[in-house]
């Protein structure tokens, strides 16, 4: 499973980043997000293209020692040059147009546009390098897990953006991106053939019915097919959004050897339904959560007695709740993003009102990367929340944290990150 290079470079470009290059820049910070979102994808394009670049596989290979992760925003000049080079060596002429495309496509200036770029260069060739250093990959290995991006780079640019109004759709020319492989295949295009036929249609005659079995009439009934075709498939995916309740299936290794979990909330995948916040009643306490959200099916459930009356764990051991704000940065077990910490502290409330009540923390990931690093990553962020209870004096009411990593994943790895999301979750079940 190859990894997703773009996945591994946003946990540098987060809210934080976004946050203070905005201020720095004198830009909105809805404008700078989305001109990250538009540079990210071209510049790891640019370098996937150039696999096997040799100035591209040095820039990389010396970029975990530069320091450059670590002062993205306050760049040396020794930095700025490199960099610049790097991109000049990558887009050669094209790297004013890209600057001037996603100055227009972001509303910001030409002058942040260009910082941003030399920005979101230096995160990437920090990023893959810290990745090849921490996997000792050598200059074969960087070349191969850049080579790795060609097959996705093109699906993962923004709507409004193609490699084309980017100035560097020749990436591309005479070949097409398969999602499948993962590889670039020439694309031989073929002149469409055109029979023509000598008319001896009478004068008077319908010369619909006299041609109706030759080449032009086909699109009176290849045209609706295409149209009804095209119209079932968007109603098929706006049904698809409209699902609201997934189930997964998680081994639980402290009791029966399958724990089926049945998850009462969905993740935000992208559905047009927004989910508002609201105050969900806890014993007279107020919290903020969703109707029909996590906090709101705990406190039922422990409201109806059906804790009380479960005889044993595997009695409860079908019904996980998903956390709806919790999330950890990329790649990382210790740091939430921002607004998690509400939704740990709904939880202890739930908890201390509840002194009866026992949980087991479960971790989740996505498909992308290795399994194995994914288990632990997952078990972490389980083991994480559970410790995090534990210092509000609940670790007695937590049983058990335990990470799943992609084992019940349903989203395909080539799939958007936005799809993706839906497997990344923290979950809770009651336990006895």
């Amino acid at each position: 499973m190859s990894l997703n290079v773009i996945d591994l470079i946003k946990g540098q470009l987060g809210p934080a980043l976004v946050s203070q290059a905005a201020s720095q820049l004198g830009e909105s910070e809805s404008g700078i997000s989305k001109a990250i979102g538009g540079l990210l994808p071209a510049i790891v394009g640019g370098l996937a293209n150039n696999s096997d670049n040799p100035a591209v596989l040095d820039a990389i290979s010396n970029a975990s020692s530069s320091g450059i992760l670590g002062n993205l925003l306050g760049g040396s000049a020794n930095n700025s040059s490199w960099i610049s080079t790097l991109l000049s060596a990558i887009f050669g002429d094209k790297v004013s147009g890209i600057v001037n495309t996603i100055a227009t496509y972001a509303g910001i200036s030409n002058n942040s546009s260009s910082s941003l770029l030399n920005l979101v260069t230096g995160a990437t060739l920090g990023s893959v390098g810290k990745y090849a250093a921490d996997n000792n990959l050598d200059k074969s290995g960087i070349s191969g897990l850049l080579g790795d991006q060609k097959g996705i780079v093109s699906t993962l640019l923004p709507a409004g953006l193609s490699l084309a109004s980017l100035n560097i759709g020749d990436w591309a020319k005479g070949y097409k991106f398969d999602n499948d492989a993962d590889t670039i295949k020439q694309t031989v295009r073929e002149e469409p053939k055109i029979e023509v036929t000598r008319s001896t249609t009478p004068v008077g005659t319908d010369p619909d019915r006299n041609n109706s079995d030759g080449g032009g009439s086909i699109w009176k009934w290849l045209l609706p097919l295409l149209l009804l075709l095209a119209a079932g498939y968007f109603l098929w995916k706006q049904c698809e959004k409209k699902e609201t309740t997934t189930t997964t299936v998680a081994t639980d290794s402290t009791a029966a050897p399958v724990d089926t979990a049945a998850t009462v909330t969905s993740a935000d995948t992208g559905a047009a339904t927004a989910k508002v916040d609201e105050n969900i009643d806890l014993n007279g306490t107020a919290l903020k959560g969703y109707k029909g959200g996590m906090e709101d099916q705990m406190i039922t459930f422990l409201k109806s007695d059906s804790y009380k009356n479960a005889a044993d764990d595997s009695a409860l051991k079908d019904k996980w709740y998903d956390f709806d704000h919790v999330n950890f940065k990329l790649g990382s077990s210790t740091e939430l993003e921002a607004g998690s910490q509400g939704q740990l502290e709904n939880l202890a409330a739930i908890l201390k009102a509840f002194p009866d009540a026992k949980i087991k923390i479960g971790g989740y990931t996505d498909k992308t990367g290795n399994e194995a690093s994914n288990v632990k990553l997952s078990t972490a962020r389980a083991a994480y929340i559970k410790d995090w209870l534990a210092k509000q004096n609940l670790g007695g009411q937590v049983l058990g944290a335990e990470g799943y990593g992609s084992q019940f994943a349903k989203v395909d790895a080539k799939a958007s990150d936005a799809e993706r999301a839906a497997d990344r979750k923290m979950s809770v079940r009651f336990a006895k």
